[in-house]
């Protein structure tokens, strides 16, 4: 349809503003925005129609519509809601720029005009595909009650009876129409285009799996460069980038259906700039605290930026959670190849660590992961599970045991994909610290991940990962063990004892140390404590419940005679 045409439907209420000599511009769809800088969103032909909210003063009108023009853009209507007529200076730039501008009169909603050239559009171009996607582009663009991916994948069934997915890196379903993949499938297939994606070929990829051939589309996620796609190495965005995975042979389409299929994944990609922008609250959460931990800040400093986490990242939560590190590094091999791993790393951290029984495109609200230099550093809460023990002191926080993150269990469903995308040329390290219940052991849980991934490093394979139970007690005997470890593992045996003697006034660390000075003797210990031994062997059954160890066992005797020692 042209542009005059739609000064001759009343119902639209628009008035022309400038441009007349432009009015035979041909109209290929349209998009509602009030981005500054919608241009990743434009190819040309549009009617753009805005509320104006992007226009804080006069100067905003020039550069905003210089995009459009270098879009292409058919025409641009504005509102008349938000500041009553339109500005002048709107009009002036415009008309500088040869583009036709309507006014829509604030009666007329931008739905209406919508519908009226999308159905114009649609029905003198029935039967091309492109109109697919013309027809569904406000709903992915005009902000986020557009319903997200899963609209242009029902859209691709119900039109083209194509069944597509949204996988991430890992091959975690993000989006989907219809059934899901079946179990381990979006696993294979995120690897097939990870290794497809290192090669340098161009998608889409084709993989079948379980007898079912796919096609995989790369969806281009540009937020993090200003770059071209080409000009970046392809390492840049392999490990963060998602994919469409369609389950069709994509070898013999037309070019038509191809170039569909491509305007989809730009779709998709507009989803995923929103949920890295959902993010931003959490990442600057997390980099606080880091920046915290890491100078030395007081405990009472890092408390109170912790509370301020704790609602972002478990809304509802009645009692201030545990915490839990992680810390990332992806290296490449290239020394002179000039990436930063750190993003990758931040980008893999927030994959890895997202709840499996949590699906959809912000299933990651828990999780706050900072990035620094090379290193991605993830602040993980964790929800107290445990119960008190038989006769135990009720009032006691429970320890989250079955919550706490391991880091074999970590990677086991993800290390095939990843492995691909890693190639011959890259490595993912990843450590995990204990759980820590108070400010005071997070500089301890820092450095404690922070080796326990340096313990991964030391092993052969692309995709490794090690916990704190592998940093033993008598491994703090070795010389090459940095002071910080020693004390997280200090902070981790005898932290709790010292919180909770703190909070009850129990003396459980006197306790702790008269103890092993009686070899485990309840009677000498006793009269040593002038206690009654019932009492003693409270204490020593609270001293077990808060730490997880057991004074019976020689192991964890000597840990502990290590620890007080030590600290």
């Amino acid at each position: 349809m042209r542009l005059r045409a739609l000064l001759d439907t009343e119902a639209l209420g628009l008035r022309l503003l400038g441009g007349e000599d432009e009015l035979d511009r041909s109209v290929r769809g349209v998009m509602t925005t009030d981005l500054r800088d919608p241009s990743r969103y434009l190819s040309g032909g549009e009617l753009v129609l805005t509320g104006l909210a992007w226009r804080k003063e006069a100067a905003d009108s020039e550069p905003f519509v210089r995009i459009l023009a270098n879009a292409a853009v058919a025409g641009l209507a504005a509102g008349e809601a938000e500041l009553g007529a339109v500005p002048d200076d709107l009009v002036q730039a415009c008309l500088r720029h040869r583009l036709p501008l309507f006014a829509v009169d604030e009666t007329v909603a931008f739905a209406t005009i919508t519908e009226h050239v999308v159905r114009q559009v649609s029905g003198e171009r029935a039967g091309d595909l492109a109109a697919v996607v013309d027809r569904h582009r406000r709903l992915m663009t005009a902000g986020p009650a557009g319903g997200g991916p899963e609209v242009v994948l029902d859209l691709l069934t119900s039109d083209l009876d194509l069944r597509a997915w949204v996988l991430s890196p890992t091959g975690r379903q993000i989006a989907g129409a219809g059934d899901p993949l079946p179990p381990g499938a979006g696993a294979e297939l995120a690897g097939r285009h990870l290794a497809a994606t290192r090669t340098g070929r161009p998608g889409p990829h084709r993989a079948e799996v379980d007898g079912t051939a796919y096609s995989l589309f790369p969806v281009r996620h540009t937020g993090r460069s200003t770059l071209p796609s080409p000009a970046r190495d392809v390492r840049e965005s392999v490990l963060s980038d998602w994919l469409l995975a369609v389950a069709a042979d994509a070898g013999d389409w037309p070019d038509a259906r191809l170039d569909l299929l491509e305007g989809v994944t730009q779709l998709i990609a507009v989803e995923r700039d929103r949920r890295d922008a959902a993010r931003s609250v959490r990442r600057r959460l997390a980099q606080e605290v880091l920046e915290l931990v890491q100078t030395g800040a007081p405990p009472s400093e890092i408390a109170a930026r912790l509370r301020v986490a704790a609602p972002v990242l478990l809304p509802g939560l009645g009692t201030a959670p545990h915490w839990q590190v992680v810390v990332a590094r992806v290296e490449w091999a290239a020394e002179d190849s000039g990436l930063s791993g750190g993003r990758a790393a931040q980008a893999l951290l927030e994959e890895i660590l997202v709840d499996p029984d949590v699906s959809g495109p912000d299933s990651a609200d828990r999780i706050a992961v900072a990035h620094t230099g090379e290193e991605a550093v993830a602040l993980v809460p964790l929800t107290a599970v445990a119960s008190a023990a038989s006769g135990a002191d009720t009032r006691e926080e429970a320890q989250p045991q079955d919550t706490a993150l391991h880091a074999d269990v970590l990677l086991g469903a993800v290390r095939a994909p990843l492995a691909a995308g890693l190639a011959d040329d890259g490595r993912l390290t990843l450590g995990v610290s204990a759980a820590v219940h108070s400010a005071e052991g997070l500089r301890g849980a820092l450095e404690e991940a922070r080796h326990a991934r340096r313990v991964a490093a030391a092993r052969p394979g692309p995709v490794c990962a090690a916990g704190h139970h592998e940093l033993a007690s008598h491994v703090l005997l070795l010389p090459f063990v940095p002071d910080d470890v020693r004390r997280a593992f200090t902070a981790r045996l005898l932290d709790p004892l010292r919180d909770y003697d703190r909070r009850h006034r129990a003396e459980l660390i006197e306790t702790l140390e008269a103890f092993l000075d009686c070899d485990g003797s309840w009677t000498r210990c006793a009269t040593r404590l002038h206690l009654h031994v019932n009492t003693l062997r409270y204490r020593v059954g609270r001293i077990e419940q808060l730490t997880g160890r057991d004074l019976s066992r020689l192991e964890d005797k000597l840990d502990f005679f290590l620890a007080l020692r030590m600290s």
